[in-house]
């Protein structure tokens, strides 16, 4: 699991049929810090977040389990909006 802040949204015009009805949004990967960390990522919504939302996130084969159909090819999904981090590097940050 990892902390991302949502960004934007991601628009596809087909989708596999496991993806119908799907919110993609795009996700800046973030450090315990809240600093970015890595490349921006498509994931799937599971909990309606929005743009500017800090977001946790899970990879790999835990992001197709966060979707109703378990065999669905996604490397990324939201699967919490974060209210509050408490990590000694992020009380440094601020």
């Amino acid at each position: 699991m990892y902390l991302g802040r949502v960004v934007g949204t991601c628009v596809a015009s087909q989708k596999i049929d496991g993806l119908a009805g799907a919110k993609l949004l795009v996700v800046q990967p973030l450090s315990p810090g809240g600093d970015p960390a890595g490349r921006l990522q498509v994931a799937c919504d599971v909990v309606q977040a929005g743009p500017g939302d800090h977001v946790a996130l899970v990879g790999a084969r835990e992001a197709s389990h966060a979707l109703e159909d378990a065999f669905v090819p996604v490397d990324a999904a939201i699967i919490a909006v974060v209210d509050d981090v408490q990590h000694p590097a992020a009380e440094r940050a601020s």
